[in-house]
This record gives structure tokens, sequence and C-alpha cells, in this order.
């Protein structure tokens, strides 16, 4: 069953400030979540889009896109398996080397590169790639050298790919990003509840018809369809990690209508749940 998706915590994180995970994924969609760490995302395999704050990024195979901390995203991924390089950053541990961080904004996106950046750009994707190789060597010292090819790493996306923030994040826009996160964790904790407009616009305090301008202007997507892709999600990861009937899955995740539910999968997913039953249960 999928969980923590709200506010992702990297529970390896706080001996070393570094977090390194391959994660294997059957493709799909993976909910909006944040967190509190720099991420930067490798696909070793496949390619992906990524949706930060509404803003959707095409991410191919042994590219590279980072995430700022806090910012809230999701990922869909476009082949049946899929390998990616998942390096988290703790803020507090950049800051011992580079006490201004709070001052500037980590972006690096592949279709952002300027000619200027290439070959900056090019060695990230060698030292991800040296990464890789050391992983699958697991040398008794991979746990120093790979310490050592995130700092190479974090140094030169700091070096060329920082801005320092001339207007730091308003107090309207730390309250509308705070109120997307408040929806995100009532999402996740009532998902297989029913959920209505009403609902979601009293618990921000606001009227329904601009909650509902509200959310699409900061996600990019309307709340509706927000809650369906969550609800698929888990249905999605109940069909691989359960047994139980597809009946029971589809009303455990919060739909009432088997068609809609069919649909909506088809329209995610390219497939429908009995395959996806199929294949991963033979």
């Amino acid at each position: 069953m999928i969980t923590n998706y709200q506010h992702e915590v990297i529970s390896d994180i706080q001996y070393t400030g570094i977090s390194i995970d391959y994660k294997t994924t059957p493709g799909g969609y993976f909910p909006f979540h944040w967190h509190e760490e720099l991420e930067i995302l490798y696909p070793l395999n496949g390619t992906a889009d990524i949706i930060i704050e509404g803003q959707r990024f095409y991410l191919p195979k042994k590219h590279i896109l980072t995430v700022a901390p806090c910012k809230v995203h999701s990922s869909y991924a476009h082949n049946e398996l899929s390998m990616f390089v998942c390096i988290h950053i703790s803020v507090k541990h950049i800051r011992q080397y580079f006490p201004e961080v709070d001052l500037y904004q980590i972006s690096c996106t592949p279709e952002d590169i300027s000619e200027e950046q290439f070959p900056a750009y090019r060695s990230i994707c060698e030292l991800l790639e040296a990464l890789t190789r050391l992983y699958v060597e697991d040398p008794p010292t991979y746990h120093l050298e790979a310490s050592g090819l995130v700092m190479q790493i974090l140094s030169r996306l700091i070096r060329f790919f920082s801005v320092k923030q001339n207007q730091p994040a308003t107090a309207k826009d730390n309250i509308a990003m705070e109120r997307i996160r408040d929806v995100i964790s009532y999402v996740e904790e009532h998902f297989r509840e029913p959920i209505s407009l009403d609902e979601m616009a009293h618990l921000l305090g606001l009227g329904k018809e601009y909650f509902c301008r509200f959310f699409k202007r900061n996600m990019g997507m309307t709340f509706l369809g927000y809650l369906t892709e969550i609800r698929l999600a888990h249905a999605y990861g109940d069909l691989l990690n359960t047994t139980e009937p597809v009946s029971r899955i589809i009303e455990a995740n919060g739909f009432n209508s088997q068609k809609l539910f069919n649909s909506a999968f088809k329209s995610m997913y390219g497939c429908t749940p009995s395959s996806v039953r199929k294949e991963n249960h033979h």
C-alpha cells in the first residue's frame, strides 16, 4: 500500500546529511509530496515527467533534474520498469559548506541548460554514472566514496546552477504553499472517504469557487483531478501488493463507480487493472 506521500521523511539522512537511493518503479504516477531536502533525480533508463508546483518538466534518460527544498512535486514514469538515482541533501548539511545557501535557488533542468553551463552539466552526469558504477561494485569504502561524489555534484550545482534570489518568497507565496501542503496532507489521510469541494474550501477558509481557482493556479490541475490521481495511485499499489479483489480495491480507495474507475485507470496507466495484476502476480 502506498503511504507517506504528503510530507516525505528521508529516514537515513540524519546521520550524514546525504541520502542516495536507487529506486526501481513499475512505471506510472508518484503522487504530489514535499520534503525539506534538495532532491537530485537521474533516470538510468526510461523517461519521466516531473511536475513542480504546477510546472511540468520532461526528464529524459541519463539527464538531471533538481527539486528545491519544500517544493510540492510529483512524477510520472513513462516506462513499465524504470530505475532512478535519487539523491537528497539536507539544507543543514549544505549550510556547513555554503552558509549563504538560503539566499540561492538551485535549479537544473535539461531544457534550460545554456551553452556555457553544458560542460558542467555533462560533468555532473559523469559523476552520477561513476556513482552508479560504485554502487554496483559495492567496495568496503562505498559510503565514503559515494559521499565524496555527491559533494562534487553539489559543488557544481551551486557554482553553475544556482541563482541569488533578489526577491525572496513573499508572505503571500508562503501562505499559498502552506495551504497546498495542508490540502495534500488532508487528502492523503482521507482519500478513502468522500471528499467534496465544499469540504476542502471550508478547511482552508475559502469560498468554493475561489478554492478551485486557487488550487488550479498553484498545482496546474483541478482539485478533483488531483484527488482522482491520488486514489488511482493507491489503487495501483494495492493491485501490485495485495490479492484483494479488484472490486474491493476500487471501493477501498474512494471510488463509487467501477466504470469510472476503469476509464480513469486506463487513461492514466494505459492498461486495465486486471492486466496490471496479471503481469505482476504470475
